[in-house]
């Protein structure tokens, strides 16, 4: 990047920044979530880094927080309220202790660390007078806070005078200094108001019920609920504050003392809080506490490390709007910000094409992001994206990473707009879009794009799951002529493969023996791998289920397990095709569009040829375990909310598919019984407005123990 970009995009990115800072500090409203104004400001500091000469005082990088309103009296922060620099690599992490240690020379120094949650709340200043709480002001730009004193005085976790509690006679004979200082100084505390997750979806419960809308995140109804007007309604919230941060000198030499002293007078503190030795100590904190977030009460969005000794955090003084010995190390983001190169067409195993984003690479949950999916000409539509675009970009657990919004005020003018082509990218045939139908296809059943990608997905983990078997290994028995469809692999011997490129006598044997140990697999990673038309994971399941039942009826009525334990190609053809479409629909969670897509490819002469070729090869599927003897929870369907005590979500899965039931996300018409546990959601109350049989986690094991 010259001189020159890099002077324009600060320029846009500053204005993006503050344009989005100003909604979610001033307004209490967002456009964009945190993560992704994380990731802008990220890339401006990094530029900035970069062409320091080109850091102006009005930079976000330079300034806390947005202007206060006008709502309430002003209040002076002395010292100010910082911010604090974010990294969210372990690099970036080293490179910061690294800076620490160079700035403060040589010397014997305690580089001791202080590790905390980073709360997702509205940050406070609370001072204390004689002992008595008299004022509480907000950050807002860290020099001048609004005065909202009379509504944190509704918050429980706020003392309203300061004494050292008798179990804490310990922290009074170590800082004596604490009773004077209380009743003579200016006693400042500083911390976070937050709000919990189970309030939160209780007052989101009752705006939908009342017909209002519905909070967008608990940090925005914190901040809100804070900047009330009328006390009554923050004191109706049941605010926490938690501090984190005593100003006052009482004597204290760390910064983990300042928590003991905190604590010991009666203030709300994070209890995960430690001691860190480390920075490799402060890497696995972090790893900790991102396990334990989603049990956690409240919401947090990373780790905040402090150097431990409190001269030394002094002698280290602030760099810009920020302390240089404290960071906030977030955790890794599930949104980010980058910039599109280029958009190309993928062509999948149905034929669909797939618009997918080339993107700047960027960090996103842990991992390197370069493609992202645009899902259909629909989307880009609605999205506006265009080539050369700045997107927020997301990524859910294993879920293909997606474009979520397009900055367009960071635009230069430069940006293409994508159309679809006319043509297939791989065979050159005619592209397609049926009424009612989003996706455009290749119109060609023989596109090698369609073979490749089928092959792909057979032999891909949840299906026949192949260990070596990859797309490049498919790609070269492809190229070499060696296969023309999955049943050929099952034909294959050592010498097939020793001629391809990366494979020895060694290698060619592990990979044959790898094949013919999976000709028979599981009923449901059968029917998955085949292929057909919305038909995911779930669906095979209940469909193998389906046929277990056929199977069941055939055998005698009180065999356990039934008789037919491998279900051959012949036997699943003769079954699917007695099948017709309303059978199909009679099935749980298997609407018209589904149904259609089963019957269809099981009266395809060319799938009905290839089941006949995997029989000749030996291929067999096996039977799902269902140990019942009445068969009473067979196709029952059950959805789960909240919190379960005993059981991990995917064990209470298992369970259910063990005795033949099915697990659904969303509450219907159809859903036989909603299992409850703590803080449960919406689904509750849907289940309850449905007439749905609804019960606690010691029901459901009393109910699935007497059907196994």
């Amino acid at each position: 990047m010259t001189r020159n970009e890099a002077k324009e995009r600060i320029a846009k990115l500053r204005k993006s920044i503050n344009h989005h800072r100003y909604l979610y500090h001033v307004l209490d409203r967002q456009e964009i979530s945190d993560a992704a104004l994380d990731s802008l400001k990220h890339e401006l500091q990094n530029i900035e880094h970069e062409f320091p000469d080109l850091i102006t005082p009005d930079s976000p990088t330079q300034r806390v927080g947005g202007a206060p309103l006008d709502k309430f009296e002003k209040t002076r922060h002395d010292p100010p309220m910082l911010s604090l620099e974010d990294v969210f690599l372990e690099s970036e992490f080293h490179a910061w202790v690294e800076r620490i240690k160079k700035y403060a020379g040589s010397g014997k120094r305690n580089w001791e660390f202080f590790g905390e949650a980073k709360f997702d709340g509205l940050a406070v200043s609370l001072k204390y007078r004689g002992g008595i709480f008299m004022e509480g002001s907000t950050r807002g730009d860290g020099i001048l806070g609004e005065n909202v004193t009379q509504n944190l005085t509704t918050v429980e976790s706020i003392p309203l005078s300061l004494s050292v509690h008798a179990q804490a006679n310990d922290v009074r004979k170590r800082f004596p200094r604490i009773e004077r200082a209380m009743r003579e100084k200016e006693f400042e505390v500083r911390g976070e108001v937050i709000i919990t997750k189970k309030i939160f979806e209780e007052i989101n419960r009752a705006q939908k019920k009342h017909g209002g809308h519905a909070y967008a995140n608990p940090r925005n109804l914190a901040a809100g609920s804070i900047r009330q007007l009328d006390p009554a309604i923050t004191q109706s919230r049941r605010l926490v504050f938690l501090a984190y941060d005593l100003i006052t000198d009482v004597g204290q030499k760390y910064h983990s003392e300042g928590h003991l002293i905190l604590e010991a007078l009666g203030f709300k503190t994070d209890r995960m809080a430690r001691i860190l030795a480390s920075m490799e100590d402060a890497f696995a904190y972090r790893k900790e506490i991102e396990k334990r977030r989603e049990k956690l009460p409240y919401h947090i969005d990373g780790i905040v490390v402090t150097v431990n000794d409190t001269r030394l955090f002094e002698r280290l003084g602030v760099v810009g709007k920020a302390p240089r010995g404290t960071i906030a190390f977030k955790f890794a983001a599930v949104e980010a910000t980058t910039r599109v190169q280029d958009i190309q067409v993928q062509v999948g195993r149905t034929g669909v094409l797939t618009p997918v984003a080339h993107l700047e690479p960027v960090h996103i949950g842990g991992v390197t992001i370069s493609r992202a999916t645009l899902h259909n000409m629909d989307e880009i539509k609605r999205l506006g994206v265009k080539t050369g675009d700045t997107v927020v970009v997301g990524r859910a657990g294993d879920v293909i990473p997606d474009v979520r919004a397009v900055l367009k005020d960071l635009r230069t003018g430069k940006e293409k707009a994508f159309h679809m082509p006319k043509e297939c990218p791989v065979c050159g045939s005619a592209i397609a879009r049926k009424a009612g139908e989003v996706a455009y296809r290749c119109a060609n059943k023989n596109c090698p794009a369609l073979k490749r990608e089928g092959l792909y997905h057979f032999v891909s983990k949840k299906a026949f799951d192949i260990d070596g078997l990859g797309p490049k290994t498919v790609d070269a028995l492809l190229d070499q002529g060696l296969i023309q469809d999955a049943a050929d692999l099952f034909e294959l011997e050592e010498g097939d493969l020793v001629p391809l490129e990366r494979f020895g006598e060694k290698s060619a044997l592990n990979l044959v023996q790898a094949i013919h140990a999976r000709k028979h697999v599981s009923l449901q990673r059968f029917l998955f791998a085949l292929g057909i038309l919305h038909v995911g994971e779930e669906t095979a399941l209940v469909l193998a289920k389906q046929v277990q039942a056929k199977f069941k009826m055939q055998s005698q009525p009180e065999a356990d397990p039934p008789l037919a334990e491998k279900c051959k190609m012949k036997e699943l053809i003769d079954i699917f095709k007695k099948m017709l479409i309303d059978d199909l629909q009679r099935i749980p969670d298997i609407g018209p569009k589904v149904a259609e897509s089963i019957y269809s490819w099981f009266h395809n002469k060319h799938n009905l040829a290839f089941l006949e070729k995997l029989d000749k090869r030996g291929i067999t599927a096996t039977l799902p375990e269902l140990r019942v003897t009445s068969y009473e929870l067979l196709n029952k369907t059950f959805v789960f909310t909240g919190e379960l005590e005993t059981l991990a979500r995917d064990e209470v899965k298992n369970k259910v598919r063990v005795i033949g039931g099915n697990v659904t996300e969303s509450v219907s018409k159809k859903t036989d019984y909603v299992v409850a546990g703590e803080n449960p959601g919406s689904k509750l109350e849907k289940a309850k407005k449905l007439g749905v049989k609804i019960l606690n986690e010691k029901e459901f094991l009393r109910l699935i123990k007497n059907e196994s």
